[in-house]
């Protein structure tokens, strides 16, 4: 099998030479290759037919998904003020919103933005499960007046009588992409902001650039985050101001960020993680400052700062140990004094110079259970060729757009015979729709609840966009035996490759699903095409939601019920398979989004990974699965930088396996040994893996949190075998009391590197061979 699966690869690499998909539709006379959308003509998205539907909105059969803020009354003359005409693009309909209630899945809305200026004098509230999309082609400018009031232009989070809308730890379904937001009317002196973006979860920033006042003094920043649980964004620059973004949540991650001409590029005011991945910082007085102590982890890979006195400014050690964990791998500096300051003090020099690898923090090694606090070179991982660019940075790919693509280009899902409403049986359609078109056209499926009672069968080189999360719903007997397990979406066949696709969708299941492998991944990318086969700003959901039967009306905490299975597994990424997945959420949901009770649910595996890479995550997370939240068994080449767990609040009643069986197809861990809690990460036999950022979290032992006082809620919770090869830099973890585990032995104790409510690691590294 591995020879075949090798054979089959091999053969993939020279065809792909020449084609970029093994296969096209049926209906198709050449595979689709570049967009053919004319010089002037406005994004794609802004003219295909939208007939995306909303099944469970209030007066659905009139509830408008897709909205263009010019048929609210938007002008975008940059003279008119809009500011009203998109609010009402944003919320009409009954939408979840102005404290009328805390989350819905109910009521997404697709909020689109031709090319224009679009003068606004008051924030634009970006109501629960909201996308904002401007042209791609040409982004629209968002121009604050000069008599602007509130929190910022973009508010995913606004305050009513110091309340805010949402739990923050629980706002989740926000993107907003393609924009220009311009500060610059507004005067110096007088505080302005881009984006308030105090989220969770399944959100994003992509693609925006923030223009602020340059001159000296200035009150300004592009950024405005004060608490959360996120998150991703990516694609971002900002211009000027005082700070490019000021930012406080347990963890985040940032990729692809330019700051031009700041005071200070990132102000952080408290952290449990973030990894910030290729930053480039220009002519700034500051790189990032962290010194005001309530940071616990920041992890900064494949960065660029020029003509900036001071990279970092970090707080003193407070008695010898760790007081904010920082890693720096790859930093190339260029005319900057001073790399590292600790309260006034040069702790690192400057330069023009490389940072390879350094670290201020607890460093680890192999079994030993002593750490040494350590401020200067640490270990230096090595990363595979294959994960990187030809630069040597990680490899960093944005979501698509497809914005040279013309409407022709596209076949809806639903005008091919799908109808999304949550209660027909779509099988048979969306597996006609990719027999007949996949690797001709884009897949587009309208927003809807597409029902599926069989495998939906995804060719290698298909392109799928969804819109606000089309959700993707497993249900029925096919799917509901944990004893043969069945997969519901399946990304390529084994040894497939080509350019492989898929943004905006939310895979999920409809109760009792016991045996659904909820996505199978097998696709690989091309030769030479990096990142090619991915998933971006798509999610997999299971309960919590209308129409999954996996509520609290069927699973309200403490219910142990077969009715309440939700899956077998989450995500499986086969042997053969790469995979490029940003900002990928696998949630078991511990709450209703459509309710108001918390739930016990089951589902048995994260993110399970076999495969031999190369696979970036870069912002995933994964949570509340029974056996492991990552599983990585004789998998190789991976990056995964942050990584998000949180364990089922209901164990260790039942304890894992319970109620699933322990698998040996599918690699399951034993649970020998005492462990009575699910694992955040567990590696077996893996080599070349780096964890560049993580948070492993454990709140609750069958829903009481006060284990969480001693941090006694579990007693392991990262497991790595000796025969694996994994560095994991910048680890927080929660509630847990032996941070890292070598074959179910806890060596790192949590109490060695407190930092307040979570411990940071800033390395672990193995001895090198790690044997017994």
């Amino acid at each position: 099998m591995v020879f075949a699966s090798l054979l089959l690869l091999a053969l993939g690499t020279i065809v792909s030479q020449i084609t970029q998909v093994t296969a096209i539709g049926s209906a198709c006379s050449a595979p689709l290759t570049k967009g053919n959308a004319a010089w002037g003509e406005p994004y794609w998205l802004e003219n295909i037919p939208h007939q995306g539907v909303a099944p469970f909105a209030p007066n659905g059969t009139n509830y408008k998904v897709f909205r263009n803020v010019k048929e609210y009354g938007a002008y975008g003359d940059g003279v008119h003020d809009d500011t009203a005409a998109i609010n009402a693009a944003i919320y009409t309909g009954s939408r979840c919103g102005n404290l009328t209630c805390g989350s819905s899945t109910t009521t997404p809305a697709l909020v689109y933005f031709p090319a224009g200026t679009y003068l606004v004098s008051t924030p634009l509230q970006a109501y629960y499960y909201t996308v904002m999309v401007g042209d791609a082609r040409t982004p629209p400018t968002l121009l604050a007046s000069a008599n602007f009031t509130g929190m910022a232009v973009i508010d995913a989070d606004p305050y009513t009588n110091n309340t805010n809308w949402y739990i923050n730890q629980d706002n989740f379904y926000r993107s907003v992409r393609n924009f220009v937001i311009d500060l610059t009317r507004m005067p110096a002196n007088v505080s302005a902001t881009g984006i308030h973006w105090e989220v969770s979860q399944s959100t994003s920033l992509v693609n925006v650039v923030v223009n602020m006042s340059t001159q000296p003094g200035n009150d300004h920043q592009g950024i405005y985050m004060e608490v959360g649980s996120g998150g991703f964004m990516g694609d971002l620059v900002f211009n000027g101001g005082k700070y490019g973004i000021w930012v406080g949540n347990q963890q985040f991650t940032v990729r692809n960020m330019t700051v031009n001409n700041a005071n200070t590029a990132v102000f952080a005011s408290w952290n449990w993680g973030w990894t910030y991945q290729r930053i480039v910082i220009n002519d700034c007085q500051v790189g990032f400052n962290l010194s005001g102590g309530g940071v616990g982890g920041e992890a900064i890979i494949d960065a660029v700062v020029t003509n900036t006195p001071v990279f970092i400014k970090t707080p003193p050690p407070i008695n010898g140990t760790v007081a904010g964990s920082l890693v720096l791998k790859n930093v190339h500096l260029n005319n900057v004094s001073t790399a590292v300051m600790e309260n006034g003090t040069t702790i690192l020099a400057g330069g023009t110079t490389t940072i390879d690898s350094w670290g201020k923090g607890e460093v680890y090694t192999g079994t030993h259970p002593n750490g040494t606090f350590t401020q200067g070179n640490i270990y230096d991982a090595e990363v595979d060729w294959s994960l990187l660019d030809s630069n040597g940075f990680i490899v960093s790919k944005g979501h698509p757009m497809y914005a040279d693509y013309s409407v022709d280009q596209f076949k809806s899902i639903r005008s091919l015979g799908a109808v999304g409403d949550g209660m027909t049986d779509d099988t048979e359609a969306i597996n006609a729709v990719l027999t007949m078109y996949a690797g001709c056209y884009i897949i587009y499926f309208d927003a809807g609840i597409y029902k599926v009672t069989s495998t939906i069968r995804v060719p290698a080189g298909t392109l799928i966009v969804g819109e606000a999360w089309t959700q993707i719903m497993g249900a029925g007997l096919y799917f509901n035996n944990k004893e043969d397990p069945n997969v519901v979406v399946q990304v390529g066949t084994p040894g497939s490759y080509g350019v492989t696709e898929i943004t905006d969708i939310v895979f999920t299941t409809q109760g009792p699903t016991a045996g659904a492998i909820v996505v199978e991944w097998n696709v690989h990318e091309p030769a030479g095409l990096q990142g090619a086969a991915g998933m971006w700003d798509s999610h997999i959901r299971l309960g919590g939601a209308n129409g999954t039967h996996l509520q609290d009306a069927e699973c309200r905490s403490g219910t142990l019920s077969p009715e309440c299975f939700a899956a077998f597994i989450g995500l499986h990424i086969t042997y053969g398979a790469s995979a490029y997945l940003e900002g990928t959420w696998v949630w078991l949901a511990d709450h209703d989004l459509d309710g108001v009770d918390q739930l016990t649910l089951f589902s048995g595996r994260g993110i399970l990974s076999h495969s031999q890479g190369p696979v970036w995550m870069i912002g995933t997370s994964a949570e509340h699965h029974v056996l492991y939240q990552y599983g990585l068994v004789g998998a190789k080449n991976h990056y995964m930088g942050l990584i998000q767990t949180e364990t089922p609040y209901f164990q260790p009643i039942p304890a894992p396996p319970a109620p699933f069986d322990v698998s040996a197809v599918y690699d399951d861990p034993m649970f020998e040994h005492g462990m009575n809690m699910a694992w955040g990460l567990w590696v077996q036999s893996s080599t070349d893996i780096i964890v560049f950022g993580a948070g492993h979290y454990s709140f609750f032992q069958n829903y009481s949190a006060t284990c969480e006082g001693n941090t006694t809620c579990q007693p392991q919770i990262v497991n790595v075998d000796w025969t694996s090869s994994v560095s994991i830099y910048s680890l927080a973890t929660v509630g847990t009391t032996y941070q890292v585990s070598v074959v179910e032995n806890g060596i790192i104790y949590f109490s060695n590197d407190t930092e307040g409510f979570s411990s940071t690691v800033t390395l672990w590294s193995p001895e090198l061979p790690i044997y017994p």
